[in-house]
């Protein structure tokens, strides 16, 4: 942007043989404007974008193109995706703002301490005009996260079958029958202090794989959203584990997009497969990282055939609002965020512990790095 000194026009010049620059005929008597190295009518000197007549003694330019300053910063000044107001200058007189660093949604700096929410999901923040869900246990979810939610153990059960023949299609068929509950967050953290084997979990718990009896408080029957989109009417009914293996259960957290439960799920899924294979206790770096492997492959196979084929969404309210066999482009996008998050992790253990480990995947394989961890309790190098 090029800023302008103040100008004023001339009155009652008579200026023979110079030409507008903006009509291109002789100014003769009357006013005229000298700017930009060039004379105008003052009828003729106009913004750009309303197309008014520039009579302000400032104005702004962008290229060749001249603004009114108000007219400038509608246009080029940026908007804060949450308030929906410009983003306000520092005290040096810099435009400052925060961006998400995959969805790029821009924001003042102060709704990072303002108490403004976050989709449990896509982690983008709530507009102030677009209200979340608000789920039962404290999490918001965006209205396009909802659309593919999984809300209730029995709406999960496809998905569950669909990620046990993925398994299968990787010769790692899990043989037992591990039961898959949706649970909420107070029961995902009870279960897990309820575990002795001691597996490390990120502070935000999605999933567990249980080898401890328990009784797990589980989601029978998906909330309908009522005044202020506020969750209503869940059912839930207490389940007992009984310990038949070193499995006990799968628990994975409702209410989060198809995409992303179903990478959970294949995570949850590789801690299983390895205990019923009587895998050694591994270092959590080279366990957490294989899960994550297999996470990473599952999200690959759906957004590969997402791209070759239309694929039903697995929840039945999307299925209800969506034409049947169309993935919304939106879900698409989740996809590629969700794989994003697994790839730039820069937690010691589950970030390095899936470069580490995809890195041994594309160079030996999955089957020879299995093997290698199996012997070793490493990953090959």
């Amino acid at each position: 942007m090029l800023q302008l000194d103040p100008f004023c026009p001339h009155d009652q010049i008579i200026l023979f043989g110079r030409i507008c620059a903006g009509c291109n005929t002789e100014i003769g008597h009357g006013r005229f404007l000298n700017c930009l190295n060039a004379f105008w009518h003052p009828e003729c000197f106009r913004c750009h974008a309303c197309n008014l007549p520039i009579s302000d003694c400032e104005f702004s330019m962008s290229g060749n193109y001249r603004f009114h300053k108000s007219c400038y910063k509608e246009r080029y000044h940026p908007k804060c995706d949450v308030c929906n107001h410009f983003i306000p200058t520092n005290p040096a007189g810099l435009i400052e703002y925060r961006a998400h660093p995959f969805w790029i949604q821009k924001y003042c700096p102060s709704h990072e301490h303002d108490g403004t929410p976050r989709c449990c999901s896509c982690e983008r923040m709530e507009p102030q005009d677009t209200g979340f869900v608000a789920l039962n246990d404290g999490r918001k979810l965006c209205l396009e996260c909802l659309d593919s939610a999984v809300m209730d153990t029995n709406e999960c059960q496809p998905l569950y079958l669909e990620i046990q023949e993925f398994y299968e299609g990787l010769n790692m068929k899990v043989e037992q029958q591990v039961p898959l509950l949706l649970v909420e967050r107070q029961a995902l953290n009870e279960a897990r202090e309820g575990e002795k084997n001691g597996h490390y979990h990120m502070p935000e718990t999605r999933g567990l794989c249980l080898s401890e009896e328990q009784t797990v408080s589980t989601i029978l029957r998906r909330p309908r959203f009522g005044t202020g989109n506020r969750a209503m009417d869940m059912i839930t009914e207490p389940y007992k584990l009984t310990r038949r293996c070193e499995v006990t259960a799968i628990l994975i957290l409702y209410g989060l997009p198809r995409l992303l439960t179903g990478s959970i799920l294949a995570h949850e899924m590789m801690h299983a497969w390895m205990r019923l294979q009587g895998f050694r206790t591994l270092s959590q770096d080279v366990e957490e990282g294989i899960c994550q492997v297999l996470a990473h492959m599952w999200l690959l196979t759906q957004l590969d055939s997402a791209s070759s084929s239309n694929v039903a969404s697995t929840s039945s309210s999307a299925s209800s609002r969506l034409e049947k066999g169309k993935r919304p482009e939106f879900e698409r996008k989740l996809g590629e965020f969700f794989k994003h998050q697994i790839e730039s992790d820069t937690s010691p253990v589950y970030g390095d512990g899936f470069r580490a480990g995809h890195q041994a995947v594309y160079k030996y394989g999955l089957r020879r790095t299995l093997e290698h961890i199996r012997m070793t309790g490493r990953f090959p190098y």
